[in-house]
């Protein structure tokens, strides 16, 4: 029983945590451009966000060693506060990317504190069902969190940021007032990027073309939104479109990589994410059920890219390299995160909505020759992973999967 209340504090403290985090990004764009912030602009509040996001996920576990699971949660939760509170103070670019920086060192920071708990607290007959609550509540939290969007901007500038403030400063509550000892603070991972290209440099390049694809979506998608007439209220279900077909999308896909080569289903995956890129481009002209339908497909083809891309790298790693391999994999994602936000909007900026789709459709194209080109070296895993959901919330995400200790061979 103390377990699951241990769980259930964590889990709120998601939900709280995902609704502040996962609101601001969107509304972010849509108050900046109202106050005649340039698309490139906007764009470049994403990639500070990842930018911070990276650099957090690197200092919370050395700051757990310190000071314990609470106050470093305590600690990265005040940074977002202060970073959310800071944006009606002054109404400047530069000065919201800084903030954006506190609202990514926030979510990698408390990210990394939760799932860390987690896999101190798990056990082999809990894990599963720990896993999945656990994702479950944070897909739903942040649908709820782009839903949202339109509410928040009938609101005057101030009061949603307040209440965004405090909801993050709420976050904090569940994980202070639980009576269940903080757990060990386990060892941080090492991050050994040439790891992940000798494992697979196919793995590698898909991880960056997920994250082009996403953080683009995620972060420039308000801004094309706009561009093409949606209203905020609508730009929130444009989001939440995204979301919900890259969650639906996991099972069937992850099906299909266990039971085929990997490597075809990440060429067909791009493939398909080709034809997105086309049709959302084709939909803007064709109202709000046409975009709102192309953000799904968006998602269905693009986000379970990065997943099958991690499990195809873990078919050639052994078992003591598997939560090294995560962090590598994770790394390479955060650098095409970190630059694709500011590319995409400013192509947008310059040649009009229509570019970040063209920039996404790209990097797909790219995807698909480089996977081409690899399966013709021939060279195939002595052993099968099984495929797993894999969100990139921290580098401790492979331990909660119990990846440091998995066997699985088909």
């Amino acid at each position: 029983m103390r377990l699951m209340i241990s769980f259930a504090a964590l889990f709120l403290s998601v939900v709280l945590l995902q609704l502040s985090s996962g609101a601001v990004a969107p509304f972010d764009a849509l108050t900046g451009l109202e106050a005649g912030f340039t698309p490139s602009q906007v764009g470049f509040l994403g990639s500070s966000h990842f930018f911070g996001f990276f650099i957090g996920c690197w200092w919370a576990p050395r700051l757990m060693g310190e000071v314990g699971h609470s106050r470093t949660f305590a600690t990265f939760t005040a940074l977002g506060a202060i970073g959310l509170a800071a944006h009606v103070i002054v109404m400047d670019p530069i000065a919201w990317s800084i903030m954006r920086m506190a609202t990514g060192f926030c979510v990698a920071g408390c990210y990394t504190v939760i799932e860390a708990w987690l896999q101190a607290k798990v056990t082999n007959e809990t894990r599963g069902r720990a896993m999945g609550t656990y994702r479950v509540v944070d897909i739903s939290a942040s649908l709820v969190a782009q839903l949202m969007i339109g509410t928040l901007a009938d609101l005057p500038t101030y009061v949603a940021y307040n209440i965004l403030t405090i909801l993050c400063c709420a976050a904090i509550l569940p994980l202070a007032v639980t009576r269940v000892p903080q757990p060990v603070t386990p060892a941080s991972n090492r991050l050994r990027p040439s790891l992940g290209w000798a494992r697979s440099p196919l793995a590698v390049v898909g991880c960056i073309v997920s994250a082009v694809s996403g953080a683009s979506f995620r972060m420039v998608g308000p801004v094309y939104g706009g561009e093409v007439g949606l209203e905020a209220d609508q730009i929130g279900l444009f989001l939440a479109a995204y979301v919900l077909g890259g969650a639906i999308a996991q099972y069937p896909v992850g099906y299909f990589a266990d039971k085929t080569d990997r490597r075809l289903v990440l060429i067909w995956l791009s493939v398909a994410s080709t034809v997105a890129c086309i049709v959302t481009v084709a939909a803007a002209g064709m109202g709000t059920s046409g975009v709102m339908f192309a953000a799904g497909l968006f998602g269905i083809t693009t986000v379970p890219i990065y997943s099958v891309s991690s499990a195809h790298a873990h078919d050639f790693a052994t078992d003591s390299e598997r939560v090294e391999l995560s962090a590598a994999l994770m790394f390479y994602y955060a650098v095409g995160a970190i630059a694709a936000p500011w590319v995409t909007s400013s192509l947008i900026g310059l040649y009009g909505p229509a570019a970040m789709f063209a920039v996404v459709a790209v990097a797909h194209v790219f995807l698909i020759g480089f996977g081409l080109f690899r399966m013709q070296m021939g060279r195939k895993p002595p052993h099968r992973t099984a495929y797993v959901w894999s969100p990139r919330t921290t580098f401790w995400f492979a331990r909660l999967l119990g990846r440091d200790k998995e066997r699985d061979e088909t």
